[in-house]
């Protein structure tokens, strides 16, 4: 009877396994982002388009999250105080949210440095803007600040799994694991 219980308390399959590529991928996306300029700031072209490329298949795996989101709404989080519940809602939205805009920020910010977008090198996507030097550094930059904070959320979001799983050791990080 628990065992059961348990099991119906997991994410369904495809939002855990939406999860893990999107983990997967930002993990490897921003140690491309780091590395991909020189030591003057001058992009390294094959870094910079495979940043560009996993950026775009991340905003894919993004927007089918969100769209799948839409229609499997998650299982029952594990009791906890009303501040953490909301703290913990306000953390996923803002995840969604800013794991999505970003890559829309960083096409935008290479359409205007005249960049070629592509998703995951295989499909080329058109440019959003035309090239435009002069909105190309603020974008970046807008582009840069977000993917800060949203690294910064991440290590929230992990340590506050870990508080769940270790301190509390109820079924928060189980039931997407």
């Amino acid at each position: 009877m628990i065992a059961s219980s348990a099991a119906t308390q997991r994410y369904h399959p495809l939002s855990r396994w939406l999860h893990a590529a999107a983990v997967l991928l930002i993990a490897l996306e921003y140690p491309l982002a780091w590395s991909m300029t020189d030591h003057r700031g001058a992009a390294e072209g094959t870094l910079a388009s495979w940043h560009v490329g996993v950026g775009m298949v991340i905003l894919s795996v993004m927007l089918l999250r969100l769209l799948w989101r839409l229609f499997k709404a998650p299982p029952p989080g594990p009791p906890m105080p009303a501040w953490q519940a909301r703290a913990a809602h306000a953390a996923h939205l803002l995840l969604y949210a800013g794991f999505a805009v970003l890559p829309l920020l960083g096409w935008l910010a290479a359409s205007a440095r005249d960049w070629p977008v592509h998703w995951a090198g295989l499909v080329a996507l058109p440019a959003l803007l035309p090239p435009l030097p002069a909105w190309a550094e603020p974008l970046g930059d807008a582009h840069q600040a977000l993917a800060l904070g949203l690294l910064a959320l991440v290590g929230v979001h992990v340590v506050a799994a870990l508080y769940h799983a270790v301190v509390r050791r109820d079924a928060s990080l189980r039931r997407m694991w």
